[in-house]
């Protein structure tokens, strides 16, 4: 099977790449809109982007029309968010809060979470999460669709404080199994950490030697 992306709709091409990109873990992001009400939605589209200093990329996809949603434009606006992970204890609530709620309206609120105040940033984080990354705007950058509408917005900020829950984090390390991380599947579908396994890294030498044999 071999598709031309430019041969069907933008709806047909989202679904190979949720299908085909995945798992996808979920960036959970607090903003602070005009009237300092707390917005939280999440985006599946996330990434890290560096080490030094720590980045990360979320990608929100605009409305119809090249419209900015709620958490982009906030970003824009303030430059701080926070980003939390998404695990199997608050998967249930987040998903709530991916609904059309109006823009004055807080979904964090709305659905039962409960906000703490951030420690270098102005935007609240949730209470019920394991990771919370304190972010600042970098940079965003309008992706695809035309010059007049974006088809989203590719917002790149650099965390500048880590807050993770004490039982995690063992010698700068943090156990997988005790955060219970969730990812977006395909369609309405998510999924949590199954089997596990490792493999090293070889060298070169190492992989060549393996080749003679």
């Amino acid at each position: 099977m071999q598709i031309d992306p430019k041969d069907q709709a933008k709806k047909e091409n989202y679904k190979l790449l949720i299908g085909s990109v995945l798992p996808r873990p979920i960036a959970f992001v607090t903003t602070l809109n005009a009237e300092g009400k707390v917005n939280a939605a999440p985006f599946s589209f996330f990434t890290v982007v560096s080490t030094d200093p720590p980045m990360l990329s979320v990608t929100v996809n605009r409305k119809p029309g090249g419209i900015r949603k709620d958490t982009a434009r906030n970003i824009a606006e303030n430059r701080e968010y926070v980003i939390h992970v998404v695990d199997a204890d608050n998967v249930e609530k987040v998903n709530q809060c991916s609904a059309d709620f109006p823009p004055e309206m807080s979904e964090a609120e709305a659905v039962g979470f409960d906000v703490i105040p951030g420690q270098k940033v102005k935007v609240p984080r949730i209470a019920q999460t394991k990771i919370q990354m304190e972010c600042r705007l970098h940079q965003i950058l309008p992706m695809g669709g035309t010059e007049g509408e974006p088809n989203a917005d590719l917002v790149i900020g650099e965390v500048v404080m880590f807050h993770i829950r004490d039982d995690l984090y063992d010698r700068g390390r943090i156990d997988t199994a005790k955060l219970e991380p969730v990812g977006r599947l395909a369609g309405l579908a998510y999924g949590k950490v199954g089997e596990t396994f490792s493999r090293p890294r070889p060298r070169y030498a190492e992989w060549k030697m393996t080749r003679k044999t």
